[in-house]
């Protein structure tokens, strides 16, 4: 694709709780928009916070634009907008990588540990992309045994998701933030014999993010639990990265 094209937006061909994706006139492109909805609870939760979704942009496009430059290919292209990215068009795999550093959140509520546990190990779960069965946890071989992906792709995700970790949690800790947990997707590039690369979004809707000498929650878990103000703990994450040496958005 010339970098100089500024594509034109299309017809819109999904919607998902935070995004729309509209098609290009760019081949194997399309532009993610970035709403104003936060959601909890698979949806049972919802509201409307006027500006989330250029924070969630900004946030988004820095971090893949960090992971690219240490290597991690992602479907990230190029910002466009306030609310829009240019990205790589993929078949997502409905399967969620979560990367835990420390106890939190579902895990704490099931294993009965307490939040901010410190773990022996960094736990990966993969977790079934289904609404209506409230994303379960699964193992590898229900993953291959249902067709989310062969042995080898799997694990593939999973080391990404462990450089991933590496990656953002010193973004993280140069800036006085824990990251705790976050989600990752992965997509198949239908033009390439379906090989994966990491995709979707890396935001506070998809990290736990909790200030080191406070523990402030500066994540979507504001809005869960209704603790605080949700675009403040956004505003304060980019405020940082924006005065790091380098972290221009």
């Amino acid at each position: 694709m010339d970098p100089q094209h500024n594509p034109v937006r299309g017809k819109q061909i999904y919607e998902g709780k935070a995004k729309r994706v509209y098609e290009t006139d760019s081949p194997g492109h399309v532009i993610f928009e970035y709403k104003d909805d936060a959601t909890a609870y698979n949806g049972q939760k919802h509201e409307v916070f006027q500006g989330k979704g250029v924070l969630n942009n900004a946030l988004s496009s820095h971090f893949f634009t960090l992971l690219a430059n240490q290597g991690i290919e992602n479907h990230f292209v190029r910002t466009l907008s306030e609310r829009e990215q240019l990205v790589r068009a993929v078949q997502i795999v409905p399967l969620e990588v979560v990367v835990r550093n420390r106890a939190a959140g579902s895990m704490s509520k099931k294993l009965g540990i307490e939040e901010g546990t410190e773990l022996r190990c960094t736990v990966l779960e993969l977790c079934y992309k289904r609404d209506e069965l409230g994303d379960p946890v699964i193992g590898i071989h229900h993953a291959v045994a249902i067709g989310l992906g062969s042995y080898a792709e799997i694990e593939w995700m999973e080391r990404s998701a462990r450089e991933v970790n590496m990656v953002l949690s010193g973004i993280f800790d140069s800036i006085g933030i824990e990251l705790i947990d976050f989600k990752l997707e992965f997509g198949r590039l239908p033009d390439e014999q379906g090989r994966l690369v990491l995709a979707d979004e890396i935001s506070p809707d998809t990290c736990r993010l909790w200030d080191r000498k406070t523990g402030e929650r500066l994540d979507k878990d504001r809005f869960r639990r209704d603790l605080a103000p949700l675009l403040d703990g956004y505003r304060e994450i980019l405020g940082r990265l924006t005065q790091t040496a380098g972290g221009t958005t």
